[in-house]
């Protein structure tokens, strides 16, 4: 059993930039898939960043490229999502979400993803 457990959202005004941590312990952390997704309030949830296993590919949403940068720590077992230039749009709540494979076929959708965290607000004001 995985339990991911996200950490690091907060309050920030717009421009300003937070790192999200996940740490997922249970399993081998390095050998599969990771991803970033968020859920604002009366919306779906929504892909925001993935990362391969080995963390050579990456994938983002169109509206965070260039402001938000996913990596991993094999060694730590941890997930990160740095964002910076935050926008109020960026509001949600924001889910760290583990697979069983190394490589995603899709990404961005979200039954790809088999373990999923409780989530950590990310609040930015204008």
């Amino acid at each position: 059993q995985v339990q991911p457990v996200e950490s690091g959202g907060g309050l920030v005004q717009t421009g300003g930039s937070l790192r999200l941590s996940c740490a997922a312990s249970g399993r081998t952390f390095g050998n599969y898939a990771m991803g970033w997704l968020r859920q604002a309030p009366g919306k779906e949830r929504e892909f925001v960043a993935a990362i391969s296993w080995s963390g050579a590919t990456t994938y983002y949403r169109d509206s965070v490229k260039g402001r938000f940068t996913i990596s991993r720590d094999n060694v730590k077992n941890t997930l990160y999502l740095r964002m910076n230039n935050l926008k109020p749009e960026d509001t949600a709540v924001y889910y760290c979400a583990v697979s069983r494979v190394r490589t995603l076929h899709q990404p961005t959708e979200p039954y790809e993803y088999n373990y999923w965290g409780q989530g950590t607000q990310v609040t930015v004001s204008s």
